[in-house]
């Protein structure tokens, strides 16, 4: 097993994630298998209980695992599933180790930050990578990002750790890879003293880069990279430019561009291999044609849809499609603001704010004959639209909003519970889709297993009313109600679980492409 190290430094939100997966797709390419361990030196055990506009999306796992929003782009870019052993959190760590103390595991010693808890870090970074992915088998090299910035308290610990295992493992078998900010003045001059001062500080722990992420604006000159690697002893040809992408799938190629790939591969004694460019093939395609989607949420913050960003790009790519976002404030929005889309999307979320302007969303799209994606609460509300217009359930709502006819309960192995982290119904479950509907014909298939996040479902005992008043439920789990749809007239579905969650470029989300393919046919049909 190899190891390819990340940190960050000067500044949080330069991009450590997107560069991590994109070394892995670089190595993908090259026929390596890739897995990724993201560590998050917050005191969480996870992401679960964050507050998405602080934090942004909150990422979910097949085994139910909520996690930050990298393990995503992780997936994303490398096609592969990752458990919730991938995610590492201070929380975790602290548990694990304090758990072990009042049992007595330590057998009376002190326990200390060196060596039980560093021993610990290093003994989750190692399981997870040895975690055979799908088909099996072992990964030949596991990326570890170490979240935060360096100088941070908070990853102290977890630097130590990683220290450690550079003097554990043999050279070439582990490398480190910093990222750093090379900020340009209004003259477009590169200035190098913030990396000097993050690499200074790197060196201070105990930890030298071999290969430096100059994150900027515009492409450093090779007297800048001459003048970061004079100050860091990193040679000129590993101080790679990272300049800002149009599109985080094209930070590969940019990288490629730059020699990555050979750096990497010279570093960790591994064969230079022929890549496959058939990834790269993928996101280059030409977009024939635009369609503009309107996202009605009630965050401000894009990265708390990041999955359905992305999901949207995917199908996007699939058909030859531009999908232009146009996002819409839940509590401000007017119906005039979703006259000139070709598609409505209200996606999950929690909590009473933003309510009843997403139900005014999904009847105009009903009404109006516009094509509607609704997610998780997106799909009960959708639900709740019908039962109040459709069958005669005017005070139609959801238990988790108020008085009302709930016609969205509570789910009954969620009454009693009182913690909120990792309680919730998460994960992978297998769906039954009926034949003849509009999903099965998508997906191709009678079961599905996809990801779930949620405490509330239709109530059962509203079923068969709202399947008398037209309303289609075309896919089940037991009896819980997973997606519904109408019988004629256009695109409306709505899905009790996440499809984002299991969208990549390569393998792009059914409903997110029967989505994207009728806002495509909408707007042709406006324009003839």
């Amino acid at each position: 097993m190899k190891y390819i190290i990340v940190t960050g430094g000067v500044m949080s939100g330069l991009g450590k994630g997107i560069t991590t997966a994109s070394i892995g797709r670089l190595l993908k390419n090259r026929g390596y298998t890739v897995t990724a361990v993201k560590i998050d030196p917050y005191l969480n055990i996870d992401a679960g209980t964050m507050n998405p506009a602080q934090h942004g999306e909150v990422y979910v796992l097949a085994d139910g695992g909520e996690v930050d929003l990298d393990l995503g782009n992780y997936e994303r870019f490398l096609d592969i599933s990752l458990t919730s052993d991938h995610n590492i959190t201070t929380g975790k760590v602290y548990r694990d180790v304090i758990d072990k103390e009042r049992k007595g595991e330590y057998l009376g010693a002190t326990v200390q930050i060196i060596p039980h808890i560093t021993n610990r870090i290093k003994e989750g970074i190692e399981t997870a990578a040895h975690r055979p992915l799908e088909g099996g088998r072992v990964a030949d090299i596991c990326l570890v990002e170490v979240g935060g910035t360096v100088g941070d308290i908070e990853s102290m610990p977890f630097l130590e750790a990683i220290r450690q295992m550079r003097g554990e493992y043999p050279k070439g078998d582990l490398i480190l890879v910093h990222v750093t900010l090379v900020p340009s003045d209004t003259m477009g001059d590169h200035k190098t003293k913030p990396t000097q001062h993050s690499v200074k500080a790197l060196r201070e722990l105990g930890l030298q880069p071999d290969i430096i992420v100059g994150r900027s604006d515009i492409i450093m000159s090779p007297s800048t990279k001459k003048k970061i690697s004079t100050f860091t002893d990193v040679p000129a040809k590993a101080v790679i430019s990272a300049i800002t992408a149009p599109d985080i799938y094209q930070v590969p190629m940019e990288m490629e561009k730059e020699g990555m790939p050979e750096v990497l591969t010279s570093l960790l004694n591994l064969g230079n291999r022929e890549p496959d460019n058939s990834w790269y093939n993928l996101i280059g395609n030409e977009c024939t044609s635009r369609v503009t989607v309107a996202i009605v949420s009630k965050y401000g913050i894009e990265d708390v849809y990041i999955s359905i960003k992305e999901s949207l790009k995917h199908a996007g790519l699939s058909l030859g499609t531009e999908v232009g976002i146009k996002w819409l404030d839940a509590e401000s929005f007017t119906c005039d603001e979703l006259a000139d889309v070709d598609g409505i999307l209200v996606p999950g979320g929690f909590g009473h704010r933003g309510i009843e302007g997403k139900i005014r969303a999904i009847e105009y799209a009903r009404t109006q004959g516009k094509p509607y994606l609704g997610l998780c609460l997106g799909f009960q509300l959708a639900v709740i639209e019908y039962a109040r217009h459709m069958a005669g359930i005017s005070d139609a709502t959801s238990e988790e909003m108020g008085p009302g006819s709930h016609v969205i309960a509570i789910l009954p192995e969620q009454e009693d519970v009182e913690d909120l982290g990792g309680t919730m119904r998460l994960g992978d479950c297998e769906v039954l889709l009926k034949k003849g509907t509009r999903i099965y014909e998508l997906y191709g298939s009678e079961t599905i297993v996809e990801r779930h996040r949620h405490r509330y479902e239709v109530n059962p005992e509203f079923i068969e009313q709202l399947e008398d008043a037209g309303l289609v439920f075309s896919g089940t789990c037991g009896r819980r109600m997973e997606s519904c749809e109408l019988k004629d007239g256009a695109f409306f579905m709505a899905t009790q679980f996440h499809p984002e969650f299991k969208s990549t470029p390569t393998r792009p989300s059914p409903p997110y492409v029967g989505f994207v393919r009728a806002c495509r046919e909408m707007k042709g049909q406006q324009t003839e």
